[in-house]
């Protein structure tokens, strides 16, 4: 049996925090507001074996993710902050959904069916992440959602013609479940009345060892990735696809996080994988990531091309949760994605929307114990 209930909550209780699980369900509480008054709202998804997702209307942000060790022990593994406050103020794109186009535009700007668009340059004289009030910084609309051996909430918000430069007005739904089989899933539509460009991602931080753990440099990860896009110091691809045989950038087989990474660039990988794709499947395995300590595994499948993996090496203790501090690499991003500067690089698989087509792309997330 599925249940859908409300409550308030104050919004100094961070989203970890609610502890009470029982048949799956759907709650929904008040866990702030906006400047304008507005209520911001907290979802949250319980399967039928224990398993909870916390999702927050602004920013359309995962807030929390709840799932047991070997020894069925529960723990939030991803990064999150603990008040509605917190995220106004502005954060690294904890859980958020980011768009319209998730990572970087080369300067600001690209040029669609001989027409010329300008975005808001800021990462530089660079666009990233949809710009400076992109999708992680509105208040989207929810509404809960049952269905048999899951349970979600359903987000959605209309990107109205010139937002932060984009042509066309763009309907977006962001569609999140938990399942009975502790699978997170995270699914994506758009629609457009002009041609525009679109990419999106939710730009979690995972740490398989619970949020306050530490650094995530021992986590063991694999990536299905034979190909990465170099970049320059401004983080725009080069244009090629170069393999990673022989690189620090090659995680084919199971490797250390931290096993290479005082040989990377800035000692952190910030970098788009080029996704190996079988030609008769669209959704494919992309990541494989391990936690030895607590047995805890996360499987990522996707539609997407390529995935971002981050290190997150610049976090500090400016970023807390439940009152404790974040350090460097204490959190990694597998951001599933097409590629960063595509509307530029006609070689890229392409992001471009037309009036008539729709834009849908999934990725899961699969959580087990070794």
């Amino acid at each position: 049996m599925i249940g859908i209930v409300s409550w308030a909550t104050n919004a100094a209780n961070s989203a970890a925090d609610i502890t009470e699980p029982s048949t799956a369900s759907v709650r929904k509480s008040v866990f702030g507001q906006m400047p304008d008054s507005s209520p911001i709202e907290l979802y949250t998804l319980t399967n039928a074996s224990g398993m909870r997702a916390t999702v927050m209307n602004y920013g359309a942000t995962l807030t929390s993710v709840q799932v047991p060790d070997r020894d069925g022990r529960m723990d939030n593994v991803t990064l999150y902050l603990d008040t509605s406050e917190d995220y106004l103020r502005g954060h690294p794109l904890f859980g958020s959904v980011v768009g319209r186009y998730a990572n970087r535009i080369a300067g600001a700007g690209f040029r669609l069916d001989d027409v010329r668009y300008e975005l808001t340059p800021n990462a530089g004289a660079n666009h990233i992440h949809g710009g400076r009030e992109g999708f992680q910084r509105l208040l989207w609309k929810a509404e809960p959602v049952q269905r048999e051996q899951a349970v979600g909430v359903r987000l959605t918000h209309t990107s109205p013609d010139g937002h932060e430069g984009y042509p066309g007005n763009l309907d977006v739904t962001v569609l999140y479940e938990v399942t009975d089989d502790n699978h997170l899933r995270m699914e994506y539509w758009a629609v457009t009345d002009r041609p525009t460009v679109v990419n999106l991602t939710n730009h979690a931080y995972w740490n398989l060892g619970g949020a306050h753990s530490g650094d995530v440099l021992g986590h063991v990860l694999t990536l299905n990735a034979d190909a990465y896009l170099p970049a320059d110091q401004q983080k725009i691809p080069t244009g090629e696809i170069r393999p990673v045989e022989g690189t620090v950038m090659d995680f084919r087989q199971p490797r250390r996080i931290g096993e290479r990474i005082e040989q990377v660039e800035d000692k952190n990988y910030d970098h788009c994988y080029v996704l190996n794709k079988p030609t008769d499947q669209r959704l494919s395995f992309a990541a494989r990531v391990v936690h030895p300590p607590t047995g805890r595994v996360m499987e990522v499948f996707t539609t997407q091309p390529g995935v971002q993996f981050f290190t997150a090496s610049f976090l500090s203790d400016r970023f807390q949760g439940s009152g404790k501090p974040y350090g460097p690499y204490h959190g990694f991003c597998l951001e599933t994605q097409h590629y960063p500067d595509s509307p530029n690089r006609p070689h890229f698989p392409s992001t471009v929307l037309r009036p008539g087509e729709k834009y849908h792309e999934l990725t899961i997330h699969k959580f087990s114990v070794q």
